[in-house]
């Protein structure tokens, strides 16, 4: 019976993988549970699969938690050290699904362990990568790629011949604004900008998704992920979200994993690995899809695409200040302090003004993200909608 933890467990990836694992009958049993501040559906969910814990980040909601878990002899507790506790509870599997730097501590403790970690905080690789694949390695962890645009390279790569690999191509969808004139995407707001034609995520995913920032996001991910250089790494647009990347060989042989628009595909793949198990996922009638189009990225109406590549191709601290002040500058725009085409203009300005050193540490990464989090809030001010 494989030993499982949720960080994350209350999110759409979270909820998804809790699915599949409640599918499986006996297959699992369940250590822990995080969550933010969602203590009705935290408790719920480590009621339904008899869970050891339930943590809150929060802190202030854990007399809830408490309140809400009396006499089924799960543990509750609450705070950012409870969860990275809960990250070393010596699971065989952790769902890393915290969103946000916010989940880079309990990233880090679940390698320490040495386990399987799945990987769905992008801001680990992204922020932290060289830090985060070291202590992998350390440790002997193996980190599972759960996004499903790496979790469809992992499928197709031979990691055994990185000599052999011409390039790595992600998939992007295009969000919801692929075919939006430039002027037109000013006055778009954030009920547009979370409404994604494919795939049901949470708003700051989505937003990113709307910017494709987080299609940059990823091309520095697949960097840490897969043994091949940052010139081998692509992106091409595929609003149908039926192929989910490809990985193209010296030979000329292109291999794409193929499949519906469900989290619960990757999720299953991460989970049963290096098996694979059954799922409810709707099947993959090509028939109906008829056709496949792909189309090139266009770097002038999503210049955020070309700051992410730009980081990557810089390297050090620049993919973190990238990412801090990406989610600096996404949270004004979804409380609507600034406009959606001031996002990617924060993130360049955050770039220009703070350029610190390469991280070394955790620790390093936190301080530069601090930093980088400070510079863009200023720049938020100064924003006018």
């Amino acid at each position: 019976m494989k030993k499982i933890t949720i960080l994350g467990a209350t999110g759409s990836v979270g909820s998804s993988t809790l699915d599949l694992i409640e599918r499986a009958g006996d297959a699992f049993e369940v250590l822990a549970l995080t969550a933010n501040s969602d203590v009705e559906k935290l408790a719920a969910a480590a009621i339904r699969t008899n869970a050891r814990c339930a943590v809150v980040a929060d802190v202030s909601y854990l007399d809830q938690l408490r309140d809400a878990l009396a006499g089924t002899g799960i543990a509750a507790a609450g705070g950012a050290d409870a969860v990275c506790d809960a990250a070393r509870m010596g699971a065989d599997w952790t769902m890393a699904a915290i969103v946000g730097t916010a989940g880079l501590k309990p990233v880090m403790a679940a390698l320490e362990g040495g386990g399987t970690v799945a990987l769905a905080n992008k801001e680990s690789l992204v922020s932290a990568g060289a830090v985060m694949m070291a202590a992998a390695h350390a440790h002997g962890a193996t980190l599972l790629p759960v996004d499903s645009e790496h979790n469809a390279v992992f499928q197709c790569l031979d990691r055994s011949a990185p000599k052999a690999v011409h390039r790595i191509i992600l998939t992007a969808s295009g969000g919801p604004f692929r075919q939006t004139p430039l002027e037109a995407m000013r006055g778009i707001t954030p009920a547009q900008a979370v409404a994604h034609p494919n795939w049901s995520m949470g708003a700051k995913i989505s937003v990113d998704s709307a910017t494709m920032m987080n299609k940059g996001l990823e091309l520095i991910e697949a960097f840490h992920l897969f043994p091949v250089g940052a010139d081998r790494l692509d992106v091409l647009v595929h609003a149908q979200s039926v192929v989910h990347s490809m990985v193209e060989y010296i030979d000329g042989s292109v291999l794409a994993q193929l499949g519906t628009p469900d989290m619960r595909t990757p999720i299953a793949y991460a989970l049963a690995w290096p098996e694979r198990m059954e799922t409810p996922c709707e099947r993959l009638d090509l028939a109906r899809v008829g056709r496949l189009e792909f189309e090139d990225p266009d770097y002038v109406r999503f210049p955020a695409l070309r700051l992410a590549r730009e980081a990557l191709a810089a390297g050090g601290a620049r993919p973190a200040v990238l990412n801090a002040a990406n989610e600096v500058a996404v949270a004004g725009f979804l409380s609507g302090s600034v406009g959606f085409l001031e996002i990617a203009a924060i993130v360049a300005d955050t770039l220009d003004r703070y350029d610190p050193a390469a991280p070394e540490t955790l620790d390093a990464v936190l301080a530069i993200d601090a930093e980088a989090r400070r510079y863009a809030v200023e720049r938020v001010k100064d924003c006018v909608v």
